[in-house]
């Protein structure tokens, strides 16, 4: 997450003036404490990703409410065997069906097929190997979830919930130009690409204090141990098996962030982000000349 500042560390000591020539501005992006965060943080949801997809292929169907309903799944990934006796990946999704051999349900090499939720490539840290996974799975949720808690509790006394990331009223009337600026690849520069615009804080907002919470929330109420002390959290959620559900939901939910993320990191410059991240440093992209327009 990036959190840039008003410092600014280097100038051109004629950069008042317009035209060529003016020296790049270097500002403070990012504190040490941000960037920390950040990489810990993407290290523990890439193993509690991977490690819960090895948990999911155990079952590998989610269903709403206190209990297991096997005959009708909100969602169901499994293997079947087709009209010439080859095995199929049929993804089911409420009523509907999907063939999705090769990718979810079945996969693997053409020649040795393998029946399985997610693919082997995608789950950690081996093809079949439960017991592991859900210790892989445990040992980062509790990294992830106090870092969460102290990252959010940072943000709020810190103040940089309100300077970075609440919106202002008169940024609601440039949303409909911030989303066709970022559909058409266009990101801000110069002094405007100091601070977020309306479409990063709301997806930020949004990840940071709904769908993380949530993650965290309802892996607690799977939890048996935890169902004991707060047994309010199988209210809340309407049951273990739906608090499953949303648990995954949310889960696709990051992952969709993560990959547009990265996405727009590569597009709006590389390096630039890159070097943000890891040294705080960030240079401001110049205007552009009138005549670029």
């Amino acid at each position: 997450m990036r959190f840039p500042t008003m410092q600014v560390l280097k100038r051109s000591s004629s950069s008042s003036a317009p035209g060529a020539g003016r020296a790049p501005v270097v500002i403070r992006r990012h504190g040490a404490f941000t960037r920390l965060w950040h990489w810990v943080n993407a290290a523990c949801l890439v193993v509690l990703l991977m490690s819960g997809l090895q948990i999911f292929n155990a079952h590998p169907a989610l269903y709403w409410g206190k209990d297991s309903s096997f005959d009708a799944p909100a969602l169901s990934i499994r293997a079947m065997s087709g009209s010439d006796g080859e095995p199929r990946g049929i993804t089911r999704l409420g009523d509907h069906r999907f063939d999705t051999t090769g990718v979810l349900g079945v996969s693997g090499p053409i020649d040795a097929r393998e029946r399985r939720a997610f693919p082997a490539w995608a789950t950690l840290p081996g093809p079949r190997w439960l017991a592991a996974g859900r210790q892989w799975h445990f040992l980062a949720g509790w990294l992830f979830a106090p870092l969460l808690i102290t990252y959010l509790l940072y943000l709020v006394l810190s103040g940089q919930l309100h300077r970075r990331l609440l919106p202002r009223r008169h940024e609601w009337r440039t949303l409909g130009h911030v989303v066709t600026e970022h559909l058409r690849l266009r990101f801000p520069r110069g002094e405007e690409a100091r601070h977020y615009n309306l479409l990063q804080k709301l997806a930020y907002l949004l990840v940071l204090f709904v769908v993380m919470p949530l993650v965290v929330l309802t892996g607690l109420t799977m939890s048996p141990t935890m169902d004991a002390a707060w047994p309010w959290l199988l209210d809340v959620f309407g049951g273990r098996q739906s608090a499953r559900t949303i648990h995954f939901l949310c889960a696709l939910a990051l992952v969709g962030f993560f990959l547009i993320h990265i996405v727009l990191v590569l597009v709006s410059g590389v390096v630039n982000n890159l070097r943000s991240m890891i040294t705080g440093r960030y240079v401001l992209p110049p205007e552009k000349e009138a005549q670029d327009d």
